[in-house]
């Protein structure tokens, strides 16, 4: 919507938060950051003409320089497969400084595009070392398979979960083995915070999940 881009100024405003511009066009799904200097992304959603036409070497400057961070983790996702063109908070998030979680299955599908890049993304996250030279601590979380949506571009992503004030809120897709572990999983990786599933079918049959339509708000001391 023509709109959309005057929300973070509108909001900005009402905080009495500085905003800076740097040519850099992308969406908040599409990178991940660990607060402690390192952020990961699919080039897909960066290094691509329908959103930036600088070289990557700059695209990576303008990014960190953005987020605050040092080092970046790029792995190839998908172009034009989906309107993100492969958000990596739909595959792989930060749990905290030196730990990530992805979603995946047991062994890559040659005949599905999106597992061989989740594959390859879990690899390349396998041999990084982030920005205070950690390799990383690397949890899987199992794909559902009897999922209750019958939507041609739904997306079932466990990992696109949102942190909230003590607790964490993720989705359930109706496979009630999977949605148990993804569950089981989350709330051992978050002890301190209480995890609530939701059915979230109607964001996911548009092709996001729940932390694609929300953004958490840090605190600000001034």
């Amino acid at each position: 919507h023509a709109d959309d881009s005057k929300i973070a100024k509108r909001v900005a405003e009402r905080l009495k938060l500085r905003v800076f511009e740097n040519g850099l066009f992308g969406e908040a799904g599409g990178v991940e950051v660990d607060g402690d200097g390192t952020a990961m992304a699919h080039e897909s959603s960066w290094i691509n003409p329908n959103r930036n036409k600088q070289s990557k070497a700059e695209i990576e400057r303008l990014l960190l320089d953005a987020l605050g961070a040092e080092r970046m983790i790029w792995a190839p996702g998908i172009k034009g497969a989906d309107i993100t063109d492969y958000h990596i908070d739909a595959l792989a998030r930060f749990v905290k400084p030196g730990q990530v979680v992805i979603q995946m299955g047991d062994k890559p599908d040659r005949s599905d595009p999106w597992s061989i890049a989740a594959f390859e993304t879990y690899e390349i996250l396998k041999d990084a070392r982030d920005a205070k030279g950690r390799r990383l601590d690397i949890v899987v979380i199992p794909e559902p398979v009897e999922i209750r949506s019958r939507s041609k571009d739904f997306v079932s992503s466990y990992v696109n979960y949102y942190v909230c004030n003590g607790g964490v809120v993720g989705a359930e897709f109706g496979d009630d083995t999977a949605d148990a572990k993804a569950q089981e999983i989350l709330q051992a990786l978050y002890p301190g915070r209480r995890v609530v599933s939701l059915n979230v079918d109607p964001i996911g049959e548009v092709g996001g999940g729940i932390h694609c339509a929300t953004q958490q708000k840090p605190a600000v001391k001034g």
